[in-house]
């Protein structure tokens, strides 16, 4: 997440380019022999957007987009070595507008069977929901999912504990790409959820109705073995399909005679994930690999939705790249990706990033006071380790081949 506007007086700078769209001009600055797509562009997100208009395998064509915009918090922000990453110093209508120019471009980008996730926080979440609603239509509006973001907050005296931000999700169509996520089974859930055990096969179920809400005028809304189903209900399935089920040993029968139909553990794909998500802090403990860019995201959470809303090979962009975690999920799950930022220090920690990786957050911990093992600052300067035979990153391999472009 990055923006080079530090004026709360935005709007005019950020929201049109001050470059014609035909004028607009970038060229790749190192060698990339690869065929799939995986850019990274040093400029003004809008200008890199109006320049894929023009871009035939880009345009229309890309299947998935996450980005993690300013928040118009009103601040600076710097990385863990104190460098200076971005500035998000907007007025509510020039936020607004900067982020209609871009979203305006990200639904044409989009491809038929696309989805964009925007991840805000409180402050705007309302605002760019009405915006979006507008733009990619309120019956492409897939969900808002909640997001745990840091540990609990004791320090707070007249509100609530500001412990969560916000995804808005969204599609191009009616029919997006759709991978149900799902999480495995813990053991507790599953005595709780699954709680019977069959006879002869020993396989784990529970016992749900054999009916579903709703009237019907044809079979499944008949007598099944002289049974009706409950007033306001239907049979789930044909009474041919239940003799069948039955025969089989997959009904179970209560004393009182009715029937229920049995669902085996070894039959689920798991629990499916629902809209509040709490297993994806930001930076949860000194072991959490980070590249010290402030508002760096989880890169598991990135895999979920990579994952979810697109397929290996399908065409990823991040105009907000930020630290690149969302290139580097990409890369790892096989997809094509396009990465932005505006920022020297953005493109810095991307670069050093696909050479070195991450490193665990506790390495940015320095001690004050050698006599005091227990005296630590989270922000105490430490600089990346380097080899006795240093290397600029401009002259190391990255372990992700890409294209650097830079706007002529």
């Amino acid at each position: 997440m990055a923006v080079s506007v530090t004026s709360n007086i935005c709007s005019s700078m950020s929201s049109l380019s001050v470059i014609p769209n035909d004028k607009i001009r970038f060229k790749c600055v190192n060698q990339y022999d690869g065929e799939d797509i995986k850019r990274l562009y040093h400029a003004d997100n809008l200008d890199v957007l109006n320049y894929l208009l023009n871009d035939k395998q880009v345009c229309g064509k890309v299947d998935l987009i996450y980005i993690d915009p300013p928040y118009n918090t009103g601040g600076a922000f710097e990385t863990r070595d104190f460098k200076h990453a971005y500035n998000d110093n907007y007025t509510t209508e020039g936020y607004v507008r900067f982020m209609q120019a871009r979203l305006e471009l990200l639904h044409i980008l989009l491809s038929e069977k696309g989805s964009i996730y925007v991840h805000l926080d409180s402050n705007m979440v309302f605002h760019i929901k009405i915006l979006m609603d507008k733009i990619f239509g309120e019956k492409n509006f897939r969900g808002m999912i909640t997001r745990k973001k840091c540990k609990s907050k004791n320090f707070t005296r007249t509100t609530y504990g500001n412990i969560s931000d916000y995804i808005l999700l969204y599609s191009k169509t009616n029919s997006p790409t759709w991978n149900r996520p799902y999480e495995e089974w813990s053991d507790e859930k599953i005595l709780k959820e699954y709680p019977f055990i069959e006879e002869g096969t020993g396989r784990r179920y529970k016992r749900v109705p054999c009916h579903a809400p709703g009237t019907r005028n044809g079979s499944t809304g008949k007598p099944w073995r002289g049974i009706m189903p409950p007033a306001g209900k239907h049979w789930q399935y044909t009474p041919e399909k239940l003799d069948e089920m039955d025969a089989k040993g997959e009904i179970f029968w209560s004393s009182n005679g009715n029937p229920r139909r049995k669902v085996y553990l070894d039959q689920s794909k798991g629990i499916p994930v629902q809209d509040i998500w709490l297993d994806f802090l930001d930076v949860n403990n000194q072991n959490t690999s980070i590249t010290g860019y402030p508002t760096e995201k989880n890169l598991d959470m990135l895999k979920r939705i990579i994952e979810a809303s697109s397929k290996p090979g399908d065409l990823v962009l991040d105009c907000f790249a930020g630290s690149g975690t969302t290139l580097v999920a990409a890369n790892e799950l096989e997809r094509q990706w396009i990465g932005v930022d505006i920022g020297d220090e953005s493109i810095r920690v991307i670069q050093e990033r696909f050479i070195k990786g991450t490193k665990p957050l506790g390495d940015y911990v320095t001690k004050k006071n050698k006599d005091n093992l227990f005296t630590h600052s989270l922000f105490d300067k430490c600089a990346f380790e380097e080899n006795d035979e240093e290397q600029s990153i401009v002259d190391s391999i990255p372990k992700i081949q890409y294209q650097l472009f830079e706007e002529i």
